[in-house]
């Protein structure tokens, strides 16, 4: 091999210089600080012990519960709010309930649903009394409604005959000899409306309901004739988790009766259930005030096909199965044995669960490398007196406009622009790109745009941008980041899920900022990853594809999403912009009073239009005169 002229040696730039910035040394030092997080972690897995299986066997009738549904399905196809069925499924849950020697109750109220506007919903719910008035409270419950499309027999026929066969052993019928099971607790067997559309029987009756603070667990019934898998489900609208003790047990009995493990949530999305709280089952409200609560289907993460949801398609067997697990498990919480209370957070691996506050641990503990580098970057540019004012000036305009986008969405959404309605997430079979405001879309677009002209002016480069400015744009807009990520920790840790993959790409940008605009890009298309993870969750489970992008809009303006991570995400937002333009090199810091023109971006903006328009009526005129006669 021919040796190297002295001249044509590449030498790596220097540790700490202004091409080699970030200190890669402390970066992969501080990561063993997050060992300490880690094996927390790990000796934090415990394994809950499920209550005990009551003694009798399940008298669960399968051939009696898929009359129900038959007949159910059969004659009130179309039960959505506001439906003609909706009132016959309302009385005819009413009087299989009176034949059991019910006193049947209703809580009725006024709901805005997303897309069909206000209606009148009704809670029906029979009670079982315990031994007391103070007896504590057990609720077993499936939505009767449906959302319309198909006849609803699985969902949730299935879930209503099942509610109504559960509450026959307590019968209180007049020629009946004392033959009743007296339960332990209070049994209130609940048939809610609105749970098609987000759970709004269900989070009305957890507010508002007479038993709404003696509640100490809640089966729910969901979708449970299907020839799937039965599948536990324990999401919540907050970031909480039900009790670890309530799913093994449900677990159990489910083993029990089918002679298979139940499928749950992976990993991944019960974190990411955490991180971004959102669940249409029925069981989430009374999770997110603290009431253990789970849902049993046999319907996977995706929802059924409406139209394929015939009584042909129910399976008895294993409504028969379901039926009899749940019975069991309203037996093993009726023998006396109280639930832990509701609210400590854990990710359920099977038979073990890993508890929330050491998963929190963890993801703290990502963030110190980033915000050691992110220090050490700043102390770097403070010491060789880079300043770094323009910079953050910059990325402050940048986050004016994102703001000035987040007002202009809300202000629409005041105008009924975007869904408007409970702060419950919409049915996923309304969220179809059919249903995207085109006319209000296309006006944000306009606005935005024209904002954007008018913060752009302040950002354009009007001269060459020197290496020491170009880093403190990169040191700005990572220090910008380390408050949004803190932020974010302080509001909810789980939520850093969805950072980290910007944090710990993002940092290396200053580091390649000489390489291949595809490998700058390439690094700034990784800090995506965190949303990027959040959108395919939506997509996937709801099967929306690219309309999960419309829904999530949706969740916001319905204000189900809180509106501080709402800004946070603004505020990421701006310094992915700042880094997008370092990437490109269209980046300039924020100019001196002296480089600024006279005009402001305002006025500016409008001079330009005034020339451009000037410019087109001139156009014609010079080209009649140049081809004239």
């Amino acid at each position: 091999m021919a040796a190297s002229l002295p001249g044509q040696e590449r030498r790596r730039p220097r540790r700490g210089s202004i091409e080699r910035p970030i200190n890669s040394r402390m970066y992969r030092g501080t990561w063993l600080l997050v060992g300490l997080p880690l094996l927390v972690a790990a000796f934090s897995v415990a394994r809950p012990q499920p209550l005990p299986a009551p003694a009798a066997p399940p008298t669960f009738d399968a051939d009696a519960a898929l009359t129900l549904a038959t007949s159910l399905a059969a004659d009130y196809g179309n039960r959505a709010p506001g439906a003609g069925g909706a009132l016959g499924a309302l009385t005819w849950v009413a009087e299989r309930f009176q034949l059991y020697g019910f006193e049947v109750r209703a809580q009725t109220f006024d709901a805005e649903i997303p897309g069909r506007g206000s209606a009148a919903l009704t809670n029906l719910y029979a009670v079982a009394p315990g031994p007391s008035p103070e007896s504590p409270v057990l609720v077993v419950m499936a939505h009767r409604d449906n959302g319309g499309l198909g006849r609803g027999a699985n969902d949730n026929a299935s879930g209503t005959a099942a509610l109504v066969e559960l509450a026959r052993p307590y019968a209180r019928l007049p020629s009946s000899s004392g033959g009743a099971v007296s339960p332990a607790h209070t049994i209130v067997f609940l048939s809610t409306d609105g749970g098609a559309f987000g759970g709004l029987g269900a989070a009305h009756f957890a507010r508002h309901s007479p038993y709404a603070d003696a509640i100490t667990a809640v089966i729910n019934l969901d979708t449970i004739a299907g020839p799937g898998v039965p599948r536990i489900e324990l999401a919540a609208d907050t970031p909480r988790s039900t009790s670890a003790t309530l799913v093994q047990t449900a677990a159990e009995r489910l083993v029990e009766q089918t002679g298979m493990e139940p499928e749950r949530p992976g990993a991944l999305r019960q974190l990411a259930d955490l991180g971004f709280p959102f669940s249409l089952h029925e069981h989430a409200p009374f999770v997110a005030r603290g009431i253990p609560a789970v849902t049993l289907t046999t319907a996977g993460p995706r929802p059924l096909p409406p139209l394929e949801d015939s009584t042909d398609a129910l399976d008895a067997e294993r409504l028969g199965e379901v039926g009899a697990a749940a019975q069991q498990l309203l037996g093993s919480l009726d023998q006396g044995l109280e639930l832990p209370a509701g609210g400590a957070t854990f990710v359920w691996l099977g038979p073990r669960v890993v508890r929330g506050w050491a998963i929190q641990l963890v993801l703290l503990g990502a963030l110190l490398p980033f915000l050691a580098a992110a220090v050490d970057l700043f102390a770097r540019c403070r010491r060789r007196r880079i300043p770094l004012a323009p910079a953050l000036r910059s990325y402050r305009s940048r986050l004016g406009f994102w703001l000035f986008v987040g007002a202009l969405f809300a202000a629409s959404a005041l105008l009924g622009a975007w869904p408007r309605g409970a702060a419950r997430p919409p049915a996923a079979e309304v969220a179809t790109g059919a249903d995207w405001p085109v006319v209000a879309l296309t006006v944000l677009l306009v606005l935005s745009v024209l904002g954007w002209l008018v913060a752009r002016d302040r950002l354009l480069p009007r001269r060459p941008v020197a290496p020491a400015e170009e880093l403190a744009g990169y040191a700005g807009a990572l220090l910008a980041l380390g408050l949004v990520s803190l932020v974010v920790a302080a509001i909810n840790p789980f939520a850093l899920l969805f950072v980290l993959p910007s944090l710990h790409a993002w940092l290396w940008l200053p580091q390649v900022r000489d390489a291949h605009v595809l490998v700058r890009l390439g690094v700034l298309a990784l800090g995506f990853a965190g949303p990027a993870l959040l959108v395919l969750s939506f997509a996937s489970r709801l099967g929306l594809g690219v309309d999960a992008l419309w829904y999530l809009a949706a969740l916001v303006s319905l204000r189900y999403v809180d509106v501080a991570l709402v800004v946070v995400m603004l505020a990421w937002l701006a310094v992915a912009g700042q880094l997008g333009a370092l990437s490109v090199r269209r980046y300039a810091p924020y100019p001196e009073a002296d480089e600024r023109p006279p005009r402001g971006p305002l006025r500016e903006l409008v001079r330009h239009v005034v020339l451009a328009a000037r410019a087109r009526r001139a156009a014609p005129e010079e080209d009649a005169r140049a081809f004239g006669p």
